[in-house]
C-alpha cells in the first residue's frame, strides 16, 4: 500500500485524514491522578489551546482581552466560567509556543487545586469551549507523529510512569532520551550505504567503476549490521526483567518456611504462616524491590502427594507458575535429611534458573548433616534461617547476582520490550540471509532485497514506518492526559 511522507514518518495511505484531524482539532484532559491532593494539572494542547485558555483565565494584573502569555512563563490568577463570571478556582497557567512543547502544538497547562470538583470543573469549561476530551496517550501519539520523539521514545514514555524500581526506571529513561533509537538509527545508516553502493554499482556500473567488492561487502555487513542486531537480541532478556520485573516463585514441600521467606522478604505478614501442611493452597503474588531490581514474588502451594481436590488444584497451578518463572527458589529444611519430596521437587525445577535455598539452619546439627545428592551441587546453595533473619542478606545479593548481574551494566543498549525483539530479529534474519547469498554468489540484485527488508524492519522499530492498528496498541497502554 503507498504510503504519505511526512518529515521522516511515512504513513499509511488511510492515515491522512487522521493527520489532517489531528492538526485542525484541539485536545483536552486532566494529566495528574484524580483525588485530593496539592495541584492538579489540566493539559491542553492544539491550535486552539490558548484562545480557548485566554476565554477562562483571568490573570492577576491584567485586563481582558489584551493578555496574551508569554510562552513558557507562568502567570497567577483564576479561572472563571465565562457564561456566569462563576469564580472556579486559584490557578498557575503556562502556554508553551509550538514547536518548544512536549507534543510540538500549542500546549497550555492550568495547575489548579487537586481536587475533583476543581479540576473536573475546568476540564469541563474547557471541553465546553471547543477542546475535545483526549483519548489514552494521546499528546504522546501527537509528540510521535509530529516528530519529536520516536516510536522507541514514544513507548518508553509508559514505562517510565509504570517503573516500580530504580534499574526500571534506568532503562526506561535511557529509551527517553534515545539509547535504542540512536542504536538502530546507527545500524540503518550502515545498512543503507551498503544499499546504496551495491544498487549504484548495479545501475550505473560505469560511473562508478568496477565490480561489487563482495568479500568487502559481506564483512561490513556482518560486522555493522548483523552483528549489532544479534548483540541486541541477545540482550533482550535482562530488558525484560529490568522493565517488567523478575519472576521469581518460591517452591517446596510444606511447611520447609516458603510463606515465612515471603512475609520476610516483604517486610509485612502477607502469607499465612502456621505449622499446619497445605496453609497456603493457591499462589500468592506480591512486587517488591531487592537492590533496586523489580522483582514479582510468588508464593505457592507445598508440592507433596495429597488426595484433597482443593490442594491438588493448587499443586497443579504451582508447577505451571514455576515453568512460567524467570527464577526458582527451591527451599528445603535443615532440620532434617532431604526426602523423597525433595527429591521430586528438583526433578520439576531442575531445568529452571534456581537457587537452593536451605532454611532454618538454626535447627541443623553440622555433624549429622549428609552430603547432598551429587546431582544437587550444581545448583547455586544458600543458608539461611527465616525465623532468626539469618541469611536474607546473601540471599538478595545471590537474586542479583545469578539473575541480573550481566544486565545491570548494559541499559542503553537493551531491547525493552517483544516488539523491537521480533523486528530486530526479523532483521538480522533477511541479513544472515543476504549474506549467505553473497557467500553464494547469487547476483545483488537479489541480495539487495534482503538487505532493503532488514532496513525497512529496523524502520518499523523507531516508526519511520507503521500500520495505523499498531499506534492503537501502544497508546492504548497509556493513561488518558500523557
Amino acid at each position: 500500500m503507498i504510503g504519505w511522507q511526512r518529515g521522516q514518518i511515512l504513513w499509511p495511505a488511510d492515515t491522512w485524514k487522521d493527520l489532517l484531524l489531528m492538526e485542525s482539532t484541539t485536545i483536552a484532559a486532566i494529566a495528574t491522578p484524580v483525588g485530593v491532593g496539592g495541584i492538579g494539572i489540566i493539559r491542553i494542547s492544539g491550535p486552539q489551546a490558548c484562545p480557548i485558555a485566554q476565554t477562562l483565565f483571568r490573570p492577576s494584573g491584567h485586563r481582558q482581552p489584551s493578555f496574551f502569555p508569554v510562552s513558557h512563563r507562568f502567570y497567577h490568577g483564576h479561572v472563571v466560567a465565562p457564561d456566569s463570571g462563576r469564580f472556579i478556582d486559584e490557578v498557575l497557567l503556562v502556554m508553551m509556543q509550538a514547536p518548544r512543547s512536549y507534543t510540538r502544538e500549542d500546549v497550555v497547562e492550568i495547575h489548579a487545586h487537586a481536587g475533583p470538583a476543581a479540576v473536573r470543573s475546568i476540564l469541563d469549561l474547557v471541553l465546553r469551549q471547543g477542546a475535545v476530551l483526549a483519548g489514552p496517550g494521546e499528546f504522546t501519539r501527537r509528540a510521535f507523529l509530529n516528530g519529536r520523539i520516536d516510536l522507541t521514545q514514544a513507548e518508553a514514555v509508559i514505562d517510565v510512569i509504570n517503573a516500580q524500581a530504580d534499574s526500571a526506571l534506568q532503562v526506561a529513561a535511557s529509551q527517553v532520551q534515545g539509547a535504542l533509537k540512536g542504536h538502530i538509527e546507527s545500524i540503518r545508516e550502515a545498512i543503507f550505504g551498503i544499499l546504496a553502493e551495491t544498487e549504484a554499482a548495479i545501475d550505473f556500473p560505469e560511473d562508478v567503476g568496477g565490480e561489487i567488492d563482495d568479500d568487502g561487502i559481506l564483512h561490513r555487513l556482518t560486522e555493522t549490521g548483523l552483528a549489532p542486531l544479534e548483540a541486541l537480541v541477545s540482550q533482550y532478556e535482562a530488558g525484560h526483567v529490568l522493565r517488567d520485573g523478575l519472576k521469581v516463585i518460591v517452591a517446596g514441600r510444606p511447611n520447609v518456611g516458603k510463606s515465612s521467606l515471603m512475609n520476610r522478604l516483604l517486610e509485612r505478614e502477607r502469607a499465612i504462616v502456621t505449622p499446619i501442611p497445605g496453609t497456603t493452597r493457591d499462589f500468592i503474588e506480591e512486587p517488591l524491590a531487592i537492590r533496586g531490581i523489580p522483582i514479582l514474588l510468588t508464593d505457592t502451594a507445598g508440592l507433596h502427594a495429597t488426595e484433597d481436590p482443593i490442594e491438588r488444584i493448587g499443586i497443579q497451578r504451582t508447577v505451571a507458575r514455576i515453568e512460567a518463572a524467570d527464577l526458582v527458589l527451591f527451599m528445603t529444611a535443615a532440620d532434617g535429611p532431604l526426602t523423597a519430596a525433595d527429591e521430586a521437587i528438583y526433578d520439576i525445577v531442575q531445568d529452571r534458573l534456581v537457587i537452593w535455598v536451605e532454611n532454618k539452619n538454626d535447627l541443623a546439627a553440622p555433624e549429622k548433616e549428609a552430603p547432598p545428592p551429587e546431582h544437587w551441587r550444581q545448583m547455586p546453595k544458600v543458608s539461611i534461617s527465616v525465623l532468626c533473619n539469618r541469611g536474607l542478606g546473601k540471599l538478595k545479593k545471590m537474586i542479583e547476582s545469578v539473575a541480573l548481574a550481566p544486565s545491570l551494566a548494559c541499559e542503553s543498549a537493551l531491547i525493552p520490550n517483544i516488539r523491537h525483539k521480533h523486528l530486530i530479529e526479523d532483521a538480522a534474519a533477511a541479513l544472515k540471509n543476504a549474506a549467505e547469498g553473497i557467500r553464494r554468489r547469487e547476483p545483488f540484485e537479489l541480495v539487495n532485497m534482503d538487505i532493503r527488508s532488514a532496513h525497512e524492519l529496523l524502520g518499523e522499530v523507531v516508526g519511520e514506518t507503521f500500520r495505523e492498528d499498531l499506534l492503537d496498541q501502544i497508546f492504548e497502554r497509556f493513561c488518558i492526559g500523557k
